[in-house]
């Protein structure tokens, strides 16, 4: 379970949201919109496979399939339904939900690790393999187009919300607030019993057991919201981006680059993937001009971070305080102890 957050810390949070908020009213550069709405989407779908592995200990690699359930489902309940986005992307959520508690009522009843995380990822590669050959439907690899856009809406201050490749203003504000729900969700999960129960099922999973903890119970509790949240990040990514491919939805590359987010910002913390989401996709984007040379300043970075903060980018914080007060601390003069 989370300690409480002290009165700085809640400050901060606070600090860090407002800046978000006003940042589209101070820059209007697409770019820079564009590379926070992707971090805000990994972050997302960070978030939720630390949720799982992080938290709960499920070693599993198939999270990405839900993504692209969530994605294809969202598009294609638009485009053949004529339901609005801003519906279809929470039923796609659900749908995604559905899948998760499908595969998970088998699988997790595993206690080998290895095993479920072999599973999983079987499970993703049937999802893109599927989705591939239903050409009819998802039109395969030639790509998924002409997903609708969210309707545009007004606010009293920040005045129309446009959701165009031109206008990412109102994709920004829509992100964010998906971001606070499922950072939000994510703590009040962590934060009642089921949450403690998850952490005892990670750290001691028979001992849990002999006291009364239902495994069976919270794994699907937890691998349903997990894949709620990640269905959730890939239906905004199927109308954000406007074309849907299965390598680009479910390929096991995006699974790589969400769990190296997890690693490097934190594993089993609730700041880390969001962190770890922020600098990889800044990195990435930093560094696409260099073609195959960035994939390995990208490893190189990804083992430098391991390698001195092996707990992750969340920890720096608490270190950068220690050494501080440490070196401020006043030393005891010998002519004391005289």
């Amino acid at each position: 379970m989370f300690q409480p957050l002290r009165p700085w810390q809640w400050l901060l949070v606070a600090i860090t949201l407002a800046a978000l908020a006003v940042l589209p009213l101070l820059s209007s550069n697409s770019y820079v919109l564009h590379v926070l709405i992707l971090s805000m989407i990994f972050g997302i779908f960070a978030s939720a496979w630390n949720l799982v592995t992080g938290f709960a200990g499920l070693k599993t690699f198939g999270h990405h399939a839900f993504f692209g359930i969530g994605a294809y489902s969202s598009a294609l309940v638009a485009l053949h339904s004529g339901l609005s986005p801003w519906l279809t992307i929470w039923i796609a959520a659900l749908i995604a939900t559905v899948a998760g508690l499908f595969i998970g009522l088998p699988i997790l009843r595993i206690r080998s690790m290895p095993h479920v995380a072999i599973v999983t990822l079987g499970f993703a590669e049937i999802v893109r393999i599927t989705i591939s050959n239903l050409q009819s439907i998802t039109r395969g690899e030639l790509g998924l187009w002409g997903i609708p856009p969210f309707e545009s809406f007004t606010l009293p201050v920040l005045g129309e919300m446009k959701f165009s490749p031109a206008d990412k203003a109102g994709y920004y504000y829509l992100i964010l607030v998906l971001l606070v729900f499922s950072t939000g969700l994510i703590t009040l999960l962590m934060r009642s019993k089921s949450g403690l129960a998850l952490v005892a099922m990670r750290d001691a999973e028979d001992a849990a057991e002999s006291l009364g903890v239902n495994l069976t119970r919270h794994k699907l509790l937890v691998f349903g919201v997990s894949a709620f949240l990640v269905g959730l990040a890939g239906a905004f990514f199927g109308h954000y981006i406007g074309i849907l491919t299965p390598s680009a939805a479910v390929g096991p590359d995006l699974m790589i680059l969400v769990i190296a987010m997890a690693l490097v910002g934190g594993l089993g913390t609730l700041s880390g993937p969001l962190a770890g989401a922020l600098v990889l996709t800044c990195v990435v984007e930093l560094l696409r001009d260099l073609n195959d040379l960035r994939l390995l300043i990208y490893g190189a970075i990804i083992v430098i971070v391991v390698m001195f903060l092996p707990k992750g980018l969340a920890t720096l914080g608490p270190i950068v305080r220690r050494r501080f007060t440490y070196l401020r601390a006043p030393t005891t003069s010998p002519a004391k102890h005289l």
